[in-house]
């Protein structure tokens, strides 16, 4: 079986920066990693992310979070498992834990009841290692907005939003520390791809 390795961490945390040093730096100890995001990564799930982000539609909250458990079950069948049986490292913008922290925490459905929707969308898939950034809301939205881009629906949600999934997320790594390893975003990306593949030594061959 090859390696599942997600990236999470509040929107312009570093999360897309962080993936492509980080294929860099496994390339140089011979791995070719698949790099693919979500909610997408496949034609179906890419479809189900244009839905999810549209800032003119409305979604509710239980809504939201059965579709980006459709869209992670379609990617898991399609692209994750097939990949994982070759014996290929793949490596995941977001996952399972950020249903948990936006949708569980920050809108308040419950982080055990999205557990356990996302259970059943992944067949139990679990990441061999998960890397969290963390960086305070302000700064991440600074960052966001650095971008240029105008807001998706999510980005548009207020400071106390985003300070719920920031909260859940320390929680979550405070649970599962073997397997999430959290990362100061606020340093220099280098700095911060050199963490990560610490944080990925004991998972690398040889």
């Amino acid at each position: 079986m090859g390696r599942l390795i997600t990236i999470e961490g509040v929107d312009g945390a570093g999360k897309s920066t962080l993936a492509t040093g980080l294929i860099k730096a496994l390339a140089l100890d011979g791995i070719e990693a698949q790099l693919l995001r979500e909610p997408g990564g496949v034609p179906t799930s890419e479809a189900v992310r244009s839905l999810v982000k549209d800032p003119a539609l409305t979604v509710g909250a239980r809504a939201e979070a059965l579709l980006y458990a459709a869209a992670r079950a379609q990617l898991v069948e399609e692209a994750l498992l097939p990949a994982l049986e070759r014996g290929q490292w793949v490596l995941l913008d977001r996952f399972v834990d950020s249903s948990l922290a936006y949708q569980g925490a920050g809108r308040g459905l419950g982080v055990d009841e999205v557990r356990e929707l996302n259970l059943f969308a992944t067949g139990g898939l679990t990441p061999d290692r998960t890397l969290l950034l963390t960086l305070d809301p302000a700064s991440a939205r600074a960052r966001a907005d650095a971008r240029g881009q105008a807001p998706d629906r999510l980005e548009r949600e207020g400071d106390e939003f985003f300070a719920r999934i920031r909260d859940a997320y320390l929680e979550l790594a405070a649970a599962e520390p073997e397997r999430i390893r959290v990362l100061d975003a606020s340093l220099a990306p280098a700095i911060v791809v050199a963490q990560a593949v610490a944080a990925l030594a004991d998972l690398l061959p040889g």
